[in-house]
């Protein structure tokens, strides 16, 4: 097995981060129009008494086009302020401080002897302070790039162990697969907070005009409107799920296999890597960040030790490959 087709791969992940930004507002707009049509139902009775729905699509257009500019804009600032400040936001999150050259010489010196032997910029580097062991790449430009490793991966590996881990962050980089993954954070994140906003803003809506049309007329629209509420909550759940699913199939797992070819190829030493990853998946580190949008950039993602069977099923849509999977291709290199 050799590092090939890097071209391709980063062609790959332009285009991947290309499809995610034209995704975004469309999805968003479409959103948008189905929480007016939830707002847009109206009650109404037959001549029996029975509660009836229908949807003024006149009415709900007419709202959705006043509305249309304001959210694109509002998201369109609040994307460009992530997609900015992306590395500072991984940072506060992570824990992340610089890491001078006086500090850790051996650290500095792995990282631009392999930076010289594939003729790339030195990116920055960057520690967290935990005991585990986890490292990851970031950043969506020559002045962002950073590679970030724990205490506990600096201070538990070997040189040639670390070396390989590094190679790996490196290739990460020198594919962009960072700048595909920092889009995906940032579409994950606005999506899941735009959806929580406005599922709130449907149950605070819908109870209290069912509370107020228990009280008006004393039929059972209250009622049919918390079921059609609760219905709603399903929905808007299920659009996130599919949505966050959607931009995990743009970030393919053959990234990670790419990567550590890359990290094979530059150090001429796989088995290195394959005995890091060992290590770092007995102790992976950055677990209790609690973030599943930034584990998408650790080398092994911290997974729980027990399982449920949601998490099981989570695992068929994983952004990472089986790690043991990883080690035998290594070791066959």
């Amino acid at each position: 097995m050799q590092y090939v087709g890097i071209h391709t791969q980063i062609a790959r992940n332009n285009w991947n981060s290309m499809v995610l930004l034209l995704m975004f507002p469309c999805i968003i707009l479409g959103m948008l129009w189905v929480f007016c049509c939830i707002f847009g139902i109206r009650e109404t009775y037959d001549h029996y008494g029975n509660s009836l729905f229908s949807l003024d699509y006149d009415t709900i257009n007419e709202v959705w086009l006043g509305w249309a500019p304001w959210a694109a804009g509002i998201v369109g600032i609040w994307l460009l302020i992530a997609y900015a400040f992306n590395v500072q936001m991984i940072q506060h999150a992570t824990g992340a401080q610089p890491l001078e050259r006086k500090e850790n010489p051996r650290v500095y010196n792995l990282v631009e002897n392999l930076c010289m032997s594939c003729g790339m910029p030195m990116p920055k580097v960057n520690i967290v302070e935990d005991p585990q062991l986890n490292a990851f790449a970031s950043g969506i430009n020559q002045k962002s790039y950073t590679v970030t490793l724990t205490r506990g991966i600096i201070d538990y590996l070997s040189n040639e162990e670390l070396e390989g881990v590094i190679a790996h962050e490196l290739t990460h980089i020198r594919n962009r697969d960072t700048r595909v993954l920092i889009v995906s954070i940032v579409f994950v994140g606005i999506l899941s907070t735009v959806l929580m906003v406005l599922t709130r803003g449907v149950l605070r809506v819908f109870l209290w005009s069912g509370g107020s049309s228990r009280r008006s007329n004393g039929k059972n629209g209250g009622g049919v409107a918390i079921i059609v509420v609760i219905i709603a909550a399903i929905v808007c759940a299920a659009i996130a799920y599919f949505l966050t699913t959607l931009t995990r199939f743009a970030i393919s797992r053959k990234r990670e296999f790419m990567a550590d070819a890359g990290s094979a190829e530059l150090t001429h030493n796989p088995r290195a890597l394959a005995s890091a990853l060992r290590k770092i998946s007995a102790h992976p580190g950055l677990g209790h960040i609690n973030r599943e949008d930034i584990a998408q950039l650790y080398i092994i993602h911290p997974k729980k030790t027990t399982q449920s069977f949601f998490d099981k099923l989570q695992s068929l849509f994983s952004t990472h490959p089986s790690t043991a999977e990883r080690i035998r291709i290594l070791e066959q290199f």
